[in-house]
């Protein structure tokens, strides 16, 4: 598996690019324990998650330096003063919308019996996905996207996707057959991030070409 590698550090934040395939924090057993936050610890024992990206996406992660980092940096990602963007190639050519970004505004529950997969169900909790698109392959018959989460639950831009018919290719828990045999990998990526910084209080910018 492909290491990780540093965007930005200094004393009190760290901004890394997550290969697809590592977990961002330990997973239940003796074979999940080998992941981004454990491998970052080696080299700097205070590190501290302060978000996560699911094991199958790549792309810019955040970790705070110290508890006060932490909390700075946690409070910021739940007052929704972290914006973040992704790009996704999905099944289908997806229809532009006409004012440049779409909104997906879809409730998600966690999906019990079938966990960890979530559904879309008027019980879940209110999530917003703004979306628009960025070159269709007719040839290939797919679409690439950019995404921004306005909320933050679990496999959000996943389940929005698949709830407009257009999973995300590769992606094993929403995909379907045919999108699962177009990619070997989730096509999904963090590639920007604008955050202030816990002590400066400096805008900062990031970002990180997706893979594919």
């Amino acid at each position: 598996m492909a290491e990780f590698s540093v965007v930005y550090a200094d004393d009190t934040l760290l901004v890394l690019d997550k290969p697809a395939g590592l977990l961002c924090v330990p997973g239940k057993g003796e074979d999940k324990q080998d992941c981004l936050s454990s491998r970052v610890q080696q080299h700097h024992a205070d590190a501290r998650v302060v978000h996560r990206l699911d094991m199958a996406t790549s792309g810019l992660v955040v970790m705070a330096l110290g508890a006060t980092a932490q909390r700075i940096l946690n409070d910021a990602f739940a007052s929704r003063q972290v914006h973040k963007r992704y790009v996704a190639e999905v099944a289908g050519l997806l229809a532009p919308p006409g004012a440049g970004w779409g909104v997906i505004d879809l409730p998600i529950l966690l999906d019990w019996p079938n966990r960890p997969r979530r559904m879309i169900d008027p019980q879940g909790k209110p999530s917003c996905t703004r979306w628009r698109v960025l070159q269709h392959n007719p040839a290939r018959q797919t679409t690439r996207l950019e995404l921004e989460p306005v909320t933050g639950r679990s496999h959000q831009l996943r389940v929005h996707l698949q709830a407009l018919q257009h999973p995300i290719l590769g992606d094993l828990l929403y995909g379907t057959p045919a999108s699962l045999a177009k990619a070997t990998r989730l096509l999904l990526h963090a590639t920007r991030l604008e955050l202030t910084h816990p002590v400066s209080h400096q805008a900062m910018v990031f970002s990180s070409e997706p893979p594919f």
